[in-house]
């Protein structure tokens, strides 16, 4: 089992670009320095200035080990993105898995959604059954994955497309199975975003 930590941010829009550049140059080396960390990943909405940096681990014990020293690679990062730190979220990584590597120009949605603490295990069976098996018949698709905290209920969604056009001409398509999806497990919907998918060396092995 796998682990994830997410520092979602707030950035000024004249900043990004400044964020991403220390985030490959800097920000990378350093947390994979820490013993356990896979690998990071970075999404950015421009329009509103949120942006989603992900790192991977190992294992929960390593994710939770790195907490101190991530937190300052944390500031130092936020302040060249000209933004402040919203919150940070600690995940189960449950489903991963790759068509293809995404390569430049990617980009990402990601859903956020709220399931019965008690229906964690059927949630996870329905993303498999469901949502991966109709999202790969959708010209573009890169990738899915599925992050969970059981003990909340609460799941985020990813799925990465070749390029923002394939992303767009998917959205009809993927909010009927989200819909469907959210229905059968008795969950609830709480935002959809979509994302310039910029740093994506998360490294997780193929989890289905």
């Amino acid at each position: 089992m796998m682990y994830a930590r997410s520092t979602i941010l707030t950035a000024m829009p004249s900043s990004i670009d400044d964020g991403i550049t220390y985030l490959r140059e800097h920000t990378m080396s350093a947390l994979m320095d820490i013993e356990g960390c896979v690998g990071l990943s970075l999404l950015v909405n421009r329009p509103s200035g949120q942006c989603i940096a992900t790192s991977a681990w190992e294992s929960e014990q390593a994710m939770r080990a790195s907490e101190a020293r991530v937190g300052s690679i944390r500031s130092e990062a936020s302040e060249h993105f000209g933004g402040s730190v919203d919150r940070v979220e600690q995940w189960e990584i449950a489903v991963l898995h790759r068509e293809h590597r995404a390569a430049e120009g990617a980009c990402a949605r990601c859903t956020w959604l709220q399931t019965p603490t008690d229906s964690v295990e059927r949630s996870i069976d329905a993303f498999k059954t469901n949502v991966l098996p109709a999202a790969e018949q959708l010209d573009g698709f890169c990738s899915a994955s599925l992050f969970i905290d059981r003990a909340s209920g609460r799941a985020v969604i990813a799925t990465a497309w070749d390029s923002r056009a394939s992303m767009e001409a998917s959205r009809e398509r993927a909010n009927q199975i989200r819909t469907a999806t959210a229905g059968q497990i008795g969950g609830t919907v709480n935002d959809v975003v979509e994302f310039d998918l910029a740093v994506a060396h998360l490294r997780v092995p193929e989890m289905v």
